[in-house]
C-alpha cells in the first residue's frame, strides 16, 4: 500500500467519491474504540476525515495494531467513501486495511498545561487546529503582498541581514562580533533599499528584522517577517494612498481564500472584506490633543504608547494614519515637513480595534547636510555612513517608503490576544529556544 500513490483526504468530500476507493495518509489526531471498532481521526495537509476500521475486516494483528497508535502517530488507510451525518464533514472512510507508519509515543500536550511549557514544546505545540489555520493565513497574507507589489511593479530585492551599521542609529541593535569589528543584526533593510532605487525606482524586500529592545508587551518581538518598501518620486501622500491600497488588497485577498480558517480563529471574512479606503488621517498634534481630552498625560513632543495607541482606535473599523511626528521622536532619515522644521513627513499606520502600529512610513531626507547634522545630534558616527551618504551626492531623487510588521497585521486580522501567536517560534528578551 505504501507504493502506491496517496489521495488526499479531501478526495473523500469531493462529489462523486461515495463507494469510491481512497488511499489516505496522515496523522492521527485523536482515536477512540468500541468493543471491534476502532474511530480515527485522520489529517494531512488538506483536511481531516474519520476512518472506521473493524476488527473482522482488517483482522487482529492490524486492527490492535492501529488501536494503539498514538496521537500524532501516522498510518495509511485503505477504505470506502460512505455517507455518514455523525461524522465531521458528513463522511467517513471505511478502512478495508490500515498500516501504521509510525505509532509514536504518548504526545505531551495537553490544553491544561502553563504557557512555558506550551512554549518549550512550541515544535509540538504549533501542530493545533489554530496554529495550522494561523500559519495558512500567514502564507496567504505573504502571497498577496507578493502579487500586489507585482501588479504595482515594485520589484523584490535580498539586502543583507549582517550589517556594519544598523539603521536606526545604534539604538536596540543586536551587535555582534564580525571577525573582530562590530557588527549588528539588521533592524531595516531600509538604507539597501535606497541604494537600490536607482534605476528600478519601486523596491521592497521581505524578510527577517531584530530589535534587542525587551518589550515585554504583546506586540513585541525580538525577530521579526519586516516587509519594506521604497518608492521613487513619492511624497507622504502618495505614500499613504499606496499603503491604503496595499492593506485593502491584501486583507480582500485573506479574505476571499481563507474564509474558513479566518472563522475558524474567530475572524468573520465580512469584517475584512467591508475594509476600504480612504483611511482616516490625524496629525500628531491632533491627537495629542485628543488624547489630552481623554485623560491621558501627554503633551506635545511625548511618544505615543501601546496605551495611547490604543485608545485612538479601539472603537474604529478601520485603520488609522497619525501623521507628522516631532523629529525627535523619529529615527534620523526622516524628511523634515516644509514649514515645520520641528516635524518629520511620516505616518505611522494604527489597526482597528486598539491593536497599536502596523506600519511606520515617511519621507526620506534629501539633504545631506541635514542628514550629517542629524547624525551628529545623536551621537552617531559619520564615517560608518559615508556610503549612505553617497547616495545623496549621485542621482538624489525625492523617495518615501515604510515597513510593515507582517506579525503586527496578523495579529490584528485574527484577533490575536498576544503577537507570538502569529509566528510559528517567537523570539522575546526571555526566549530564543526551540
Amino acid at each position: 500500500m505504501s507504493g502506491a500513490p496517496a489521495d488526499p483526504v479531501a478526495r473523500a468530500f469531493a462529489s462523486d467519491a461515495v463507494g469510491a476507493t481512497v488511499h489516505v495518509r496522515g496523522w492521527v489526531q485523536r482515536s477512540r474504540s468500541s468493543g471491534g471498532i476502532l474511530f480515527l481521526h485522520l489529517r494531512d495537509r488538506t483536511g481531516t476525515v474519520q476512518v472506521t476500521a473493524k476488527r473482522d475486516v482488517l483482522g487482529a494483528e492490524a486492527f490492535d495494531a492501529a488501536e494503539h497508535v498514538q496521537v500524532e502517530g501516522v498510518v495509511e488507510v485503505e477504505g470506502a467513501v460512505a455517507d455518514d451525518p455523525r461524522a465531521p464533514g458528513g463522511r467517513e472512510l471505511r478502512a478495508r486495511s490500515v498500516k501504521v507508519v509510525d505509532a509514536g509515543l504518548p504526545f505531551p500536550i495537553f490544553q491544561e498545561q502553563t504557557e512555558e511549557f506550551r512554549l518549550d514544546k512550541r515544535h509540538l505545540v504549533i501542530r493545533s487546529d489554530d496554529h495550522v489555520a494561523t500559519f495558512r493565513v500567514r502564507a496567504e497574507l505573504l502571497r498577496a503582498l507578493r502579487t500586489f507589489l507585482d501588479t504595482e511593479e515594485v520589484l523584490e530585492m535580498s539586502p543583507p541581514i549582517l550589517t556594519g551599521n544598523p539603521a536606526e542609529g545604534g539604538a536596540e541593535a543586536f551587535t555582534i562580533d564580525y571577525f573582530g569589528r562590530p557588527g549588528y543584526l539588521s533592524q531595516s533593510a531600509q538604507l539597501y533599499l535606497e541604494a537600490m532605487l536607482a534605476p528600478h525606482e519601486r523596491v521592497y524586500a521581505l524578510t527577517p528584522s531584530f530589535r534587542a529592545e525587551k518589550s515585554r508587551t504583546p506586540r513585541h518581538l525580538t525577530e521579526y517577517q519586516h516587509l519594506e518598501v521604497e518608492l521613487a518620486w513619492t511624497d507622504l501622500d502618495g505614500l499613504m494612498a499606496f499603503i491604503e491600497r496595499m492593506v485593502v488588497a491584501v486583507t480582500h485577498a485573506v479574505a476571499e481564500r481563507r474564509g474558513p480558517e479566518l472563522r475558524q480563529l474567530g475572524r468573520k471574512p465580512e469584517e475584512l472584506l467591508a475594509l476600504a479606503a480612504p483611511f482616516p488621517r490625524l496629525a500628531y498634534a491632533e491627537a495629542v490633543d485628543r488624547l489630552a481630552r481623554e485623560g491621558f498625560p501627554l503633551t506635545w513632543g511625548g511618544d505615543l504608547g501601546t496605551a495611547e495607541e490604543r485608545a485612538l482606535t479601539l472603537e474604529s473599523a478601520v485603520p488609522l494614519f497619525v501623521t507628522r511626528y516631532p523629529r525627535e521622536l523619529k529615527a534620523f532619515y526622516m524628511r523634515r515637513s516644509p514649514g515645520d522644521p520641528r516635524t518629520v513627513e511620516a505616518a505611522d499606520l494604527l489597526a482597528p480595534e486598539g491593536y497599536g502600529e502596523m506600519v511606520g512610513a515617511s519621507c526620506r531626507e534629501t539633504d545631506l547636510a541635514l542628514l550629517q547634522e542629524r547624525l551628529r545630534a545623536i551621537g552617531a558616527p559619520l564615517e560608518e555612513y559615508e556610503w549612505y551618504f553617497d547616495l545623496r551626492r549621485h542621482g538624489n531623487v525625492p523617495h518615501a517608503g515604510f515597513g510593515l510588521g507582517i506579525e503586527r497585521i496578523l495579529r490584528w486580522m485574527l484577533r490575536r490576544e498576544h503577537i507570538r501567536e502569529t509566528i510559528p517560534f517567537p523570539r522575546t528578551p526571555s526566549r530564543h529556544t526551540p
